[in-house]
């Protein structure tokens, strides 16, 4: 290893844990390491701006954004809560049932996790401690838990971001990711069902048979969302990135003409809230893409294919000890720095094993998924945690079973690649 870019792995890994954001770290690591090497940074530059914006993937990003945020901005998420509640409501512990649901209808739709959470789940995490009927920790733990079924349902910006860089087809790893995270769900499921029975939780008022029709039509249009993103991918109506488009206007006219719930008003405000999310979200693609062109220049990836290469071990062996090594890196860093940064690293060492690069894509999703529940980084801890003024302390606590939960899922997903790969090869995908 060179000492450019030994002093530019020092410099990321520095800035981050003292707090700068992501994007800037990488930034900054990489022109550290084009001064000290001598390359030409203008020809990086133009490389970057070429890898990044020339691709129609990456518009992707702030479409979805859009369509999450103006979803959480009407009553489109009451809405989809009033189904779940009717669905599940009346088993023990139905508000944590209705908790999971909630996200695995939400999910697609919003592709964020984050939104999820912060959206639809701080929602519910009121609801379940109104009047001490369940512990905060435990609300909030169950809510943070299944806003990771968020990006792996289609849509997902995670997917798309793999996607980005790793040339692989967004409709296959949308469609890879269906059953996964139905499997998280019914893991957080069960886990809820011993739960509720050991400590007692409530059950929730049947919903009357005469109010059933109702609530299936108050919740019958947003439910389309995810028919008609994949309905029109498959059908080849619309591409992956167009299909975040119509994702976004079918989300506009709702909230905006046929549920009059947003004005000129909440619309800039929405707006305002999806440039700034996307700002960042394109600095971390521009940084990473400056620190992927330095470590290609130094044969990173090429080294370490060959070392893992002679490992000696299957191909499940060696996604056994992917995960391992994801789950790890989830707990410190960021799901955008471990799509970007570390996926093109182990890509070559991947391929080298004959790993399908959809089944690989889902399952690190799920990792960095993971990832943002498990200390000591957990992002949608500290986000829940800030929301809702519960002890972070609190809230792990209570966590331990649901990720004990999702870890379990992760290893089937990691060992049985036909829990991924089935649905996309059912439409065709090899």
């Amino acid at each position: 290893m060179s000492i450019a870019l030994s002093l530019m792995l020092f410099f990321m890994v520095v800035t981050s844990l003292l707090g700068m954001p992501i994007g800037l770290s990488l930034i900054g690591s990489g022109m550290l390491y084009l001064m000290i090497s001598g390359r030409d940074i203008g020809l990086a530059a133009e490389q970057t701006l070429n890898g990044t914006w020339s691709t129609f993937i990456i518009l992707a990003v702030p479409l979805f954004i859009f369509a999450a945020r103006i979803m959480n901005a009407g009553s489109i998420t009451d809405r989809l809560l009033s189904l779940a509640l009717m669905s599940v409501g009346r088993l023990r512990g139905g508000l944590a049932h209705v908790n999971i649901v909630a996200s695995v209808i939400f999910s697609g739709m919003s592709g964020s996790a984050v939104a999820d959470a912060s959206g639809m789940g701080y929602i519910l995490v009121r609801m379940m401690t109104k009047g001490n009927r369940y512990p905060p920790g435990y609300a909030n733990a169950i809510t943070a838990t299944s806003s990771t079924i968020g990006p792996i349902i289609p849509p997902s910006i995670p997917m798309i971001l793999y996607a980005l860089v790793s040339g692989t087809s967004i409709g296959a790893l949308f469609l890879g990711g269906v059953i996964p995270g139905i499997l998280m769900a019914l893991s957080l499921g069960v886990v809820v069902w011993i739960t509720a029975r050991a400590r007692g939780f409530p059950r929730e008022e049947p919903t009357p048979w005469r109010a059933i029709p109702r609530q299936l039509g108050r919740s019958i249009l947003p439910l389309l969302t995810p028919a008609i993103l994949l309905g029109g991918i498959y059908s080849g109506i619309f591409t992956p990135t167009e299909a975040a488009a119509v994702a976004g206007l079918y989300a506009l006219v709702l909230t905006v003409f046929v549920y009059r719930e947003q004005g000129p008003r909440e619309l800039y405000a929405v707006l305002k809230d999806t440039a700034v999310a996307s700002a960042v979200a394109m600095l971390v693609v521009s940084g990473a893409f400056i620190f992927n062109y330095a470590v290609t220049i130094e044969q990173v990836p090429a080294r370490i294919a060959a070392w893992m290469g002679g490992l000696d071990m299957s191909a499940t062996a060696f996604m056994l000890f992917l995960t391992v090594i994801f789950l790890l890196l989830g707990a410190f860093f960021t799901t955008t720095t471990i799509l970007l940064v570390v996926v093109p690293l182990v890509l070559p060492a991947v391929q080298l094993y004959g790993i399908d690069l959809v089944h690989f894509g889902v399952v690190v999703v799920v990792n960095a998924m993971i990832g943002l529940v498990t200390p000591p980084y957990g992002v949608l801890l500290f986000i829940l945690s800030g929301l809702t003024d519960t002890p972070v302390g609190k809230i792990i606590k209570e966590s331990w079973p649901f990720m004990g939960a999702l870890i379990v899922a992760l290893v089937l997903m990691a060992i049985f690649p036909e829990i991924v790969l089935w649905l996309p090869r059912q439409f065709g995908y090899r």
